[in-house]
């Protein structure tokens, strides 16, 4: 009897941490049980796999070819939907003091521009999240993004222009554009036309492998 119980006990701790953990996008390094380091995905509904089945979403697959290429590094995403600058800037410490990553991957501003939020606001919470990252000698890949043409011009340039400013002034790697590949083909997308589905995750990955390769030490 006391060894059914234990055996329960063992199963409920099991149940409360993939009930209680999945939704928030947290991916462990199952196969290669050698890792020593972490890399920090902090982006919005993109990054933390909205509209997608558990292991289909980009970070997901980020750490599968990881481990298949032998890279001993462990994947925690920690991207929330709806996620702003503002929000993201706010919560970062206390990230950074949680998993003390090696890398952090910083995908955030679609939902600030998409709300025609202050461009210089925009720049101001990204370069504080860079900066804070740096100083505690983690090193930062910036993801880039566009609005779609009905922005208008001045701002969706603006807007992009941000991820190339500061990559070059806070000297960080750079994702020009995360939707390369796919931005402009409709079989991508969800059925809102915003989130990538799992078709198209793929595209993604290669985007963030191309500038996150150089970053990786065996």
């Amino acid at each position: 009897m006391k060894s059914l119980t234990n055996g329960h006990t063992r199963l409920f701790i099991i149940l409360f941490f993939c009930i209680f953990l999945a939704p928030f996008g947290v991916y462990s390094n199952t196969t290669n049980t050698h890792a020593t380091k972490q890399i920090l995905v902090f982006g919005d509904s993109i990054s933390a796999g909205y509209g997608l089945r558990q292991g289909e979403s980009w970070t997901a697959l980020l750490q599968t070819r990881l481990d298949k290429k032998r890279y001993a590094y462990t994947v925690v995403n920690a991207s929330l939907s709806g996620e702003t600058t503002l929000g993201g800037k706010n919560r970062l410490e206390k990230a950074l003091k949680q998993h003390q990553p090696d890398i952090v991957i910083i995908e955030l501003g679609g939902n600030d521009g998409l709300r025609g939020f202050n461009l210089k606001n925009i720049q101001s919470n990204l370069a504080q999240m860079i900066e804070l990252s740096q100083q505690k000698n983690h090193r930062v890949l910036l993801v880039g993004m566009q609005l779609p043409p009905n922005y208008g011009s001045k701002y969706t340039k603006q807007f992009s222009s941000i991820y190339q400013t500061l990559a070059m002034e806070k000297n960080t790697a750079l994702v020009p554009f995360l939707f390369k590949g796919i931005a402009n083909n409709r079989q991508f997308f969800q059925a809102d036309g915003i989130h990538p589905n799992a078709d198209a995750q793929h595209y993604l990955l290669d985007n963030v492998w191309e500038a996150l390769k150089p970053m990786l030490s065996r």
